[in-house]
């Protein structure tokens, strides 16, 4: 690890427990614990709408540790991946690769850990089409995106959706074992949001984006461009929003829940277009994270709700 005079002289002042709370937490930091704690929702969900009743309560545990410890290990290599553009960019120079906290080489052998461990995990205690499209997402997510897509095109954060959309999926072949039309529209739903959920923070970010030379959308097209994307992307979320209750895997609590939540994002997508306010952009990425929850927890809700009823 590299550190300055000052952080030697801190390093070697403290006990050996507050060492390793550090050191431990530092690996954490690799692992955008907030990021997986949504997505790991959404694996929940998916879960539980695969069957009637509730899943085996080993398939739940064991299905989130792996789905868990593959998104981690995505998370901790995107780190690697991107350190030098971390450095950059205020939003993330504050991260552990670019603070000299922890090493490339150390960064990468944690995420192999954690990699091989979950995809094991669901081999041993789940089902092996599970395993199969976890690392097929961590693939997607770690190495096509991060590596590939991000820096390509400024079409990178659709195209790589596909791999931040597959929780709800796993979680329902971890149930089932099997790909069903409804997974797949839940896959969907994530796939059609993420576009203005994270374009909203490029608006926002954009001068980091541009000084880091990542082509996102903004920066290539311009914010004009970008905001009619939101409004045309916001639009494409609704209408898959609403085929849960369309092919009736939801019932009308689901509807109600929805249409509250999507007239709110339709007015944060507008203020954005009408408003050249940074703010404004980061208050809708704000939203959006708010939303995505609250939807499926609606349908988890909605799903209960019908079976105890």
């Amino acid at each position: 690890m590299q550190h300055s005079n000052v952080e030697q002289v801190n390093h070697i002042t403290q006990s050996p427990s507050s060492e390793a709370t550090s050191h431990w937490r530092d690996y954490l930091g690799l692992c955008k614990l907030k990021v997986v704690a949504v997505m790991l929702l959404t694996a929940v969900v998916g879960m539980c709408l695969a069957v009637p009743e509730l899943p085996a309560f080993s398939t739940l545990f064991w299905g989130l540790i792996g789905i868990g410890l593959a998104s981690c290990s995505a998370a901790a290599v995107n780190h690697v991946v991107d350190s030098r553009i971390d450095e950059k960019m205020t939003r993330t120079r504050h991260r552990p690769l670019p603070q000299g906290k922890v090493t490339h080489q150390q960064a990468l052998l944690f995420a192999a850990f954690i990699g091989v461990v979950g995809i094991a995990s669901l081999v041993i205690f789940v089902n092996a089409l599970t395993a199969w499209l976890t690392l097929a997402s961590l693939i997607g997510y770690a190495v096509i995106y991060s590596m590939w897509l991000k820096r390509a095109t400024p079409q990178n954060i659709v195209i790589g959706g596909v791999a931040g959309a597959a929780p709800p999926l796993l979680g329902w072949v971890a149930v089932t074992g099997v790909l069903e039309p409804n997974s797949l529209l839940l896959m969907l739903i994530i796939f059609a949001w993420t576009p203005p959920h994270f374009w909203a923070l490029c608006i926002a970010r954009k001068a980091d984006y541009q000084k880091a030379g990542i082509p996102m959308l903004p920066v290539t097209h311009g914010e004009a461009f970008t905001k009619l994307q939101i409004i045309l992307y916001t639009l494409l979320m609704v209408a898959t929003t609403a085929f849960p209750y369309l092919t009736k895997m939801s019932g009308e609590l689901y509807l109600i829940g929805v249409v509250a939540l999507n007239i709110r994002f339709m007015q944060w997508a507008w203020w954005v277009y009408n408003s050249d306010d940074k703010k404004v952009a980061m208050g809708m990425f704000k939203y959006s994270i708010t939303y995505i929850m609250l939807l499926f927890v609606i349908l988890l809700i909605d799903h209960y709700y019908a079976f105890f009823s």
